[in-house]
Formats: structure tokens, C-alpha cells, sequence
């Protein structure tokens, strides 16, 4: 087959006598040659059904299911270190006592809270990408990058100043009950935190605007540059120099900052698709800018809400003591490995809806949300029955005192278990919709649907009836059905896909 396609080539490409050789095409031509080549010895060495299975529920006429897994992979791997490093670095600073595992946990509760609000801008701003992406507009997609970064890193800087003026009655009001050696460790972590908000902030609007064009390998070498560096540093600081949660903040606000350096070098001198010159960061069109806040926004509304009451359940945890505050500490590092795949497969539909709506493909869009969404519960079963055979090599990594490893088991276990059949309608489907411009609806159903069920029902569960950590933990998989059930009947009505967004 292959020297029989070779002497069409030829023959197709010989050239006159006395014409002029154009060198360059001849080499772009060979090279498409030989890339069509290869694929068809792919195509043939693949499995049939598996084939016949992607292209059915993962081809359409916006994108095939090859550009979907070349999304999909890097952001995979991507997911896969950052929660895996961050099984690493809870394990690193449990060397250091009970003390300094709850101060790093209060505090990232607060960081999560704090810094999924720029992120949320960011999100906004992977979406106008991927629409103006779709349409075919290099220009204005070139702008939205611009906003994007700017917006984000002005709200960071606003962020970290005002907690760092303000920690010390932050940390009163909010942990107040835990014991003098956790707050000291968390108005350091704290602190030190705050300064590092700008860092990752640039990264996190960088990589959404790589994904939201569908570069996620230079998203994946961004993020695993940041990520890697700030384990290695742990190492030092932590295991070697003995220098505790201090050497951990030292850490992050290094590793941060080499991230954000790299990641404007790769977008001023090495990206050939976004465009995005050091001028254009402080002319942003107004226009631009609504167009992101649109989408980011309510999305930012949405998480300051989600996460406050994520954070007020972990008020509810601080008040049962040190142990229970590390059984949530561990369980909710574990809980994350866990979800890597549909992680990176709700990462990845922003890109891939947002391009199908850009193009005016509805059909393609909605194909597309159903697959992930199976895909993603059947990723949930898969990876339950890996790990959880393997709970006690993996809860062994922390070092936890004996007293709380049967809570760990059946909370993990438990959580696990719901985990399959809701944590796709209640994650991946809302990032869909979102990526459609349907931000508002995603926004208030998912503040509505955590305060009603997953704060006041954690707090009887929890505390009223006293089931403690379990109790927190089953009303957060409740609060999974209700909000699942939700965006599942909005996704099946028509006013998700109808906003026009560009």
C-alpha cells in the first residue's frame, strides 16, 4: 500500500522540464504526505470497535475524536500532578506534627476560597477564547487572552492585600476555637499565602486561555513547571531544612512566581497562536472585558458562595477537635485522587463546548455533553476499584495516629460510592453549560443548592445529630443530587445554549 501511494506521489508531484522548483512547497507537501500516511497505518492498527465506539459518541462535524483526546491527555497529566503532588506535599508537612497538617488545611480552605474567585475570571476568559476560537477569530481571541490576564491579576493583587492586612481577625473569627500552636502555624501559612495569590493567578489565565484554543501540552508544561518546583522545594525546606509550614511557604511563593515568569515568556516570545504582546495587557477594550465578566462574574459569585460554605463546614469540623480536623485534612487529599480523570474531563468540555458553540453547533455540543458525562461516572467506577483495595498503603503516606484510620476508611469509602452516579451531573455538565454562556443559571443553582442542603444539613448531620466528619461529608453528597438534578433539566430544555456571548 505504502510504495503504492509513494509512486502516486511521485507522479503527482514530477515536475516539467524547464520549471521552476519551489523547494519549500515540495518539503510541506512531503511532510502532509507522510503525516496522512501515518495516520492511515494508525487507523489500520487500531482496534475496530474501539474506533467505531469513538467515533460514534466522541466525532462530530466541530471536532473529531482525535483533537478531543489531544485535549483531553495533557490536562489528564496535568491533574494528575497537581493532585498527586499535593498528596505529596500534605504527607511532607505531616512530618511536622498534627499542629501544622490542620493549619495547612484551615488556611487552604480560605486559600481555595480566595483564589477560585480570580480563577473563576480566568474561566471566563477560557470560554470567550474557545467561542472566538470556534468562529475563526484570531483577533479577538488574541484580546480576550490580554483581558483575561489583566483582569485576574488585578483582582489577585486587591485579594492578597486585603487578607494580608487583615489575617490576624480573619483567623479569630473563622478558627478561633483551634489551639494556640494551629493558629500560630496558620498566620504564617496565611500570610505568606496572600503574597503568592499574583503568581498563580497569571499562570491560571494562561493555561485557561492555552486550553481554551486547544494548546494544553504548553498548559501542561506551565502548570508541571510550577507544581514540580514547588515539591522540590518542600523537600528542601520541609524534609531537610526541618523548617515546617514556614519552609512550605517559602516554597509556594517561589514556585509560584518561576511559574508566572515562565508563563509570560512563553506568551510574549514563544506562542504563535494567542498574539499577545506586553502593550496589549493595558489596553484592554471595555467591550472585551464585559464579555469575560459575563462568564466570570457570576462564576466568581458562585464560588465565593460554594466555597464559603464549604468553609463554614470546615468551621463545623475545627469546633470536634484536632483529629477530626486531619480526618477531613486526609480525606479530602484522597478524595481528590479520586476524581483526576473527571477532573481533567470537566476542564476539558469548556474547550470543547465553547469551540462547538463558536461554530453554531448545537448538535455537536449537546453529543458531546452526553458523552463526557458517561464517560466520566464510568471513570468514578474504575478508579473506586482500584484504589480503595489499596486505602492502607495510601493512608499510610501521612502518618495518621491509629485513632482515625477507621473514620478515614468509611468516609472515603462512602464518598466513593457516590461519587459514580453524581459527581459528573454536578461538576463536568455545569462546566458545559458554563462554556455555552449559560454562567447566571450554573451560578445561583449551585449557591442555592449549597447553602439549602450542604451547610445546614452538614451542621444537623454533623453536629446536631452528631455523626461529625461523616455526617459533613454525606450531606456534601446529597447536596451533589439535588444541584445534578438540576443542571440535568436544564440541560435538557433549550435556554442553556441560547445566549450570545459573541
Amino acid at each position: 500500500m505504502l510504495s503504492g501511494n509513494l509512486n502516486e506521489f511521485h507522479s503527482y508531484h514530477r515536475l516539467e522540464a524547464g520549471s521552476v522548483v519551489n523547494w519549500k512547497e515540495c518539503i510541506v507537501r512531503l511532510q502532509l504526505f507522510y503525516r496522512k500516511e501515518c495516520d492511515q497505518c494508525m487507523q489500520l492498527q487500531a482496534p475496530q470497535p474501539a474506533k467505531k465506539w469513538l467515533e460514534k459518541y466522541l466525532s462530530g462535524d466541530s471536532m473529531d475524536y482525535r483533537q478531543i483526546i489531544a485535549l483531553f491527555l495533557p490536562i489528564l497529566i496535568d491533574q494528575a500532578f497537581i493532585i498527586g503532588l499535593n498528596l505529596v506535599n500534605t504527607a511532607m508537612i505531616s512530618s511536622s506534627g498534627m499542629a501544622a497538617v490542620s493549619a495547612v488545611n484551615m488556611v487552604d480552605s480560605l486559600n481555595i476560597f480566595l483564589i477560585n474567585v480570580f480563577v473563576a475570571i480566568a474561566t471566563g476568559g477560557t470560554v470567550v477564547v474557545a467561542q472566538y476560537k470556534g468562529s475563526g477569530n484570531d483577533r479577538m481571541v488574541s484580546q480576550a487572552t490580554a483581558g483575561s490576564v489583566t483582569s485576574v491579576s488585578m483582582l489577585a493583587v486587591g485579594i492578597g492585600l486585603l487578607l494580608m492586612s487583615f489575617h490576624t481577625p480573619i483567623l479569630n473569627l473563622l478558627f478561633g476555637t483551634a489551639s494556640a500552636d494551629v493558629l500560630d502555624n496558620a498566620r504564617v501559612y496565611m500570610i505568606g499565602s496572600s503574597i503568592s495569590y499574583l503568581g498563580i493567578a497569571v499562570v491560571q489565565a494562561v493555561c485557561g486561555a492555552l486550553r481554551g484554543v486547544g494548546r494544553t501540552r504548553a498548559s501542561l508544561m506551565l502548570s508541571l513547571i510550577m507544581n514540580v518546583l514547588y515539591v522540590i522545594l518542600n523537600v528542601v525546606f520541609i524534609n531537610l531544612l526541618d523548617m515546617g509550614v514556614l519552609g512550605m511557604t517559602l516554597a509556594v511563593n517561589i514556585a509560584r512566581y518561576v511559574g508566572m515568569a515562565c508563563a509570560l515568556i512563553y506568551l510574549f516570545k514563544f506562542d504563535s497562536v494567542l498574539r499577545v504582546q506586553v502593550r496589549d495587557l493595558f489596553h484592554v477594550p471595555l467591550t472585551m472585558l464585559r464579555k469575560i465578566m459575563f462568564i466570570g462574574v457570576p462564576f466568581a459569585a458562585e464560588q465565593m458562595f460554594f466555597n464559603g460554605g464549604k468553609l463554614l463546614t470546615q468551621i463545623f469540623i475545627v469546633s470536634l477537635g484536632t483529629y477530626a480536623i486531619a480526618t477531613n485534612a486526609i480525606a479530602g487529599s484522597l478524595a481528590m485522587v479520586f476524581q483526576i480523570p473527571a477532573s481533567a474531563l470537566s476542564l476539558t468540555i469548556v474547550t470543547v463546548v465553547g469551540q462547538c458553540i463558536g461554530r453554531g453547533d448545537v448538535a455537536d455540543a449537546r453529543k458531546f455533553i452526553k458523552s463526557f458525562l458517561w464517560i466520566g461516572s464510568a471513570s468514578y467506577a474504575l478508579v473506586a476499584l482500584i484504589l480503595m483495595p489499596l486505602f492502607h498503603p495510601l493512608v499510610s503516606i501521612f502518618s495518621p495516629p491509629a485513632e482515625i484510620i477507621d473514620d478515614l476508611f468509611v468516609v472515603l469509602l462512602v464518598n466513593a460510592i457516590a461519587q459514580i452516579p453524581l459527581w459528573a451531573f454536578s461538576f463536568i455538565l455545569p462546566s458545559a453549560l458554563r462554556a455555552a454562556g449559560d454562567s447566571r443559571f450554573t451560578s445561583i443553582a449551585s449557591m442555592l443548592t449549597m447553602w439549602l442542603f450542604r451547610v445546614v444539613f452538614g451542621y444537623i448531620l454533623g453536629i446536631v445529630l452528631g455523626y461529625g466528619v461523616l455526617g459533613v461529608w454525606l450531606a456534601m453528597n446529597c447536596e451533589w443530587a439535588v444541584r445534578g438534578a438540576v443542571f440535568l433539566w436544564r440541560f435538557r430544555g433549550k435556554k442553556w445554549y441560547a445566549h450570545k456571548l459573541i
